[in-house]
């Protein structure tokens, strides 16, 4: 079996050298086409972080088993991580946290062991990186979370925490404040929940469950949650069990899957070899379990956890009376170890049922779409505008251009409304939402809304509007605060 392979920056190129060399001494049955992707990259030119080619032998491959990737700053550029993850659809990012005996934490010293997945959404939410100065005060990022997307990705953290033989599920969310984003994220939840009986399912806001996972993570067994809020959880994790030198993650998708340590290039210490491989290989042992080399896998996470138990550390971890290994030396002594068992979580040792990683080949964009729960009609709009003036002024203007099919119902600033009712303490900036609705709630279609943008547009600036929509009974809008 194939498989590309991107080295990385900094300290890249000696981790994956390190990994490989274990991998080899293992006669894992792999053959690697390795790529061309990073820093360097981008400074040939290339905007997206990657050359053509290696774009073309990561999809007919189907698997990317990459270092530490930099994306150079200031340039207006994209990451390379993210750039990689959202193209080729990684739609499930699986970080496993687990304590290490040998990595000293304050959990491990009193005795509490963790062993936490955290599964984030990988292609939506902020990380859409859509993004607008509206006015020469105010920038605005657009979240997407949708349903097909989310239904994707937690139907991933079921049958994986079903496999996983897991005691609870939860999703981490905010639905209490963004009720229509992750309202959606919460609802799909529960509707994947009901397929999955045998799996105790439950949610919890997630600065609630930040707080629980430093002073209960022992609790907590698979976590789901958006992107933003995921990338943040799974590093805080990654503190309980060590940092991110301990932390593997994997990108999993329907036809492409990543495998990457996410930890930094680390420049200072490049050259070295004194960086710590863990991370990396730890990635690259949950590759060899994804594309079922369930035997190499085992041998090598046994080796490396009795070469852990056994005191062998890099210089950023482990007990300091003790001298600290390089990483050729440290990869040496996973080898040596290849038959031992730890005496902690030893892994069971499972013959290889090697699959493929590429099912088969796309020839257009796959489509992602639910069925609509009932008839949509667009009830109102929202207008952005930019304005100095007071709220009653703008209101003033705007139930002139009301005509006779909307009704001005209110206008917020920065979310909080400040007409028809508010507070002389409310701080404005330079941009309004003014919210038209139709009069007798009466459906509207997009030619009385351009009518309506239209003759606003001669008293003010419209940076940015939004259709109103309704489908049956449920609104597709959120009120603004104090509304």
């Amino acid at each position: 079996m194939k498989i590309a392979v991107a080295k990385g920056d900094g300290i890249g190129p000696e981790i994956m050298g390190a990994t490989l060399r274990i991998f080899e001494a293992n006669k894992v049955p792999l053959e690697y086409e390795f790529v061309d992707m990073g820093k360097w990259v981008f400074d040939k030119g290339f905007s997206n972080g990657m050359t053509p080619e290696a774009q073309i032998a990561i999809e007919n491959l189907g698997l990317l088993f990459k270092g530490p990737m930099e994306t150079p700053k200031g340039k207006g550029v994209k990451s390379i991580n993210v750039t990689a993850r959202k193209t080729w659809n990684t739609y499930a990012n699986k970080r496993v946290f687990q304590s290490l005996h040998g990595v000293d934490t304050v959990f491990s010293k009193a005795g509490i062991p963790i062993d936490i997945t955290i599964v984030r959404e990988n292609i939506e939410d902020t990380y859409g990186g859509i993004e607008h100065m509206i006015t020469h005060d105010v920038a605005l990022s657009r979240r997407f979370i949708t349903k097909p997307g989310s239904l994707q990705v937690i139907r991933y953290a079921f049958e994986m925490a079903k496999q996983k033989n897991a005691r609870r599920i939860s999703c981490g969310h905010k639905a209490n404040i963004m009720k229509i984003t992750d309202g959606l994220f919460l609802e799909c939840f529960y509707e994947v929940a009901k397929e999955y009986p045998e799996l105790k399912a439950d949610d919890i806001i997630v600065d609630d469950l930040c707080m629980k996972l430093v002073t209960r993570p022992d609790t907590f067994d698979v976590v789901v949650l958006t992107n933003l809020q995921g990338d943040i959880v799974s590093d805080l994790c990654a503190g309980l069990v060590g940092g991110l030198g301990f932390a593997p993650s994997a990108n999993i998708g329907d036809h492409i899957s990543i495998f990457e340590a996410v930890h930094g290039t680390a420049p200072d210490i490049a050259g070295k070899n004194i960086a710590n491989p863990t991370a990396l290989l730890l990635s690259g042992i949950s590759m060899l379990r994804h594309v079922g080399l369930t035997e190499n896998a085992a041998v090598i996470e046994n080796a490396l956890l009795y070469t852990l138990e056994s005191g062998v550390h890099t210089g950023d971890f482990g007990d300091k009376a003790k001298p600290s290994v390089n990483t050729t030396q440290f990869a040496d002594a996973v080898i040596s170890n290849f038959g031992r068992q730890p005496q902690s979580n030893p892994k069971p040792v499972i013959p290889n049922k090697p699959g493929t990683p590429t099912p088969f080949r796309l020839l257009q964009n796959a489509m992602m779409e639910s069925v609509e729960i009932g008839n949509e009609d667009i009830v109102g709009v929202d207008l952005f505008i930019e304005s100095n003036e007071q709220p009653h002024s703008i209101a003033v203007k705007c139930q002139r251009h009301a005509g006779v099919k909307f009704k001005l119902i209110n206008i917020s600033n920065r979310g909080t409304q400040v007409w028809p009712t508010g507070s002389v303490y409310t701080n404005l900036v330079n941009a309004y939402n003014v919210r038209f609705e139709s009069l007798d709630d009466q459906p509207l279609n997009q030619q009385d809304i351009l009518g309506l943008y239209i003759s606003m547009s001669g008293n003010f600036k419209i940076c940015s509007s939004e259709l109103l929509n309704r489908w049956g009974d449920k609104k597709g809008y959120s009120l603004a605060q104090g509304q």
